[in-house]
């Protein structure tokens, strides 16, 4: 823990570990601050209220889908550092429109920022990952990895809390975003500015000139394939698409679940929110010390079972919940009920174990192949995780409008538990 804080005092991490923190902190306070914006103050029926959170995690999801194989080529053969800047400058444009959409309260205006965001993350996302092997030592990698992961989850919460703060509800019941489309913009400038001072990080010697395929589907098919083919990393790519298709019906289903399953406000939204970020961060910093700063997926199998479990308990007590008041719940009275710390308690354990899964996974796609490669495996990687977190808000949108409730939602987490324990395993028999 000590070698690797100790990285946060240096040049060659401070920099993009600050800078990918303020990329998540700003999506989530847009994200958040869109979803209750629209939550509570203008949609007013709860099968409207929870496909409108399921196709807004849907569109953020699908550029990772459709672009990330020319992200992979993209920064594998150019300076990532160079790309930083340009994609944090293009973050200021996209929260310019952001904050319209929440000022006008326009509902198809702050879908297409959320999905330029989208656009934005899936060009950075690769960046973020590749450049550790390039700028932090062998073993200083798993311990890098788990930073970033945890300063991304705390940036979610920082994120979160703060638009749970900055959309207001008036006086006269309506609500406002006025302070967060401020808020989305500077700190949009905050990460273009810390983005500048990120090191050089040329491209390998061995790695591909930069040749541009622009059929995107064509390339998509090629890097996957090229990059599947290998049996660990297949086992990886998998293990961890499983992770993030359960991150995206859990993060699609909080604020509906909070309103309509626990009869909630906002507030006990963004604590669920803030619990599972914090969790996530607690699980990948507590990884590394476990592991000491040896890659391996030793404690992924036990890992994704303890998050079913926790799913599992999560919904046995959102069945029993009582019925919901006239009206919603603030904290306070929500935190008042039998049981309700254990419903947070189950959301803690359910985020510690996920980051226990999925830290050591990424830190091995980063490690096992030339850095002339990583960034297009990391692409790869975030293809396939977003085709099947596509797949699964998909599937969770029409089991919605087919009458599946959204506590009934978690039994789909707790069934892909089990597919990736069992990946986890499979990877660490082949290579531990």
């Amino acid at each position: 823990m000590e070698a690797s804080s100790k990285l946060l005092r240096t040049r060659r991490f401070l920099p993009i570990f600050v800078t990918q923190f303020l990329g998540a902190f700003n999506d989530n306070l847009f994200r958040t601050s869109m979803v209750l914006l629209v939550i509570y103050g203008i949609y007013r029926d709860a099968t409207q209220e929870a496909t409108f959170s399921a196709i807004a995690g849907a569109l953020f999801i699908l550029p990772f889908f459709l672009l990330s194989a020319l992200a992979g080529q993209l920064a594998d053969s150019s300076d990532k550092a160079k790309i930083v800047r340009i994609v944090k400058s293009a973050e200021i444009l996209i929260m310019l429109f952001g904050a319209a959409g929440l000022l006008l309260h326009n509902v198809p205006l702050l879908l297409a920022a959320l999905t330029a965001m989208g656009v934005h993350s899936t060009f950075f996302g690769p960046i973020k990952y590749a450049i550790l092997p390039q700028h932090l030592d062998d073993d200083e990698v798993l311990g890098g990895t788990g930073l970033v992961e945890a300063g991304t989850y705390i940036g979610i919460l920082g994120g979160t809390l703060l638009g749970g703060v900055l959309v207001v509800q008036q006086p006269d019941g309506s609500f406002h975003g006025e302070w967060a489309a401020l808020g989305v913009i500077v700190v949009a400038i905050m990460g273009r500015i810390t983005g500048h001072f990120v090191p050089p990080a040329l491209p390998a010697a061995d790695a591909p000139p930069l040749k541009m395929d622009w059929h995107i589907v064509r390339a998509s098919v090629r890097l996957v394939n090229a990059t599947l083919h290998i049996p660990r990393l297949f086992l990886a790519i998998i293990a961890i698409s499983f992770f993030w298709a359960m991150g995206a019906v859990l993060a699609a289903q909080f604020p509906p679940l909070v309103k309509n399953a626990l009869g909630a406000d906002q507030t006990v939204a963004t604590l669920f929110l803030a619990t599972f970020s914090i969790g996530v961060a607690i699980g990948s910093v507590a990884v590394n010390r476990l592991l000491k700063g040896h890659v391996s997926a030793r404690y992924s199998p036990a890992s994704a079972l303890m998050m079913g479990l926790f799913v599992l308990d999560l919904y046995r007590r959102i069945r029993v919940w009582p019925a919901p008041d006239a009206e919603l719940r603030n904290l306070d009275a929500f935190l008042a009920l039998p049981n309700s710390w254990l419903v947070v308690l189950d959301l803690l354990g359910v985020a510690i174990a996920g980051g226990m899964f999925v830290v050591p996974l990424y830190a091995f796609l980063t490690t096992t192949v030339p850095k002339s490669e990583t960034a297009r495996t990391i692409a790869a990687n975030n293809i396939v995780n977003s085709g099947l977190m596509v797949a699964a808000t998909l599937i969770l949108t029409v089991a919605v409008q087919l009458g599946v409730t959204v506590g009934d939602s978690l039994l789909i987490v707790a069934i892909g538990s089990i597919i990736a324990a069992w990946l986890g395993w499979k990877l660490h028999l082949a290579c531990d």
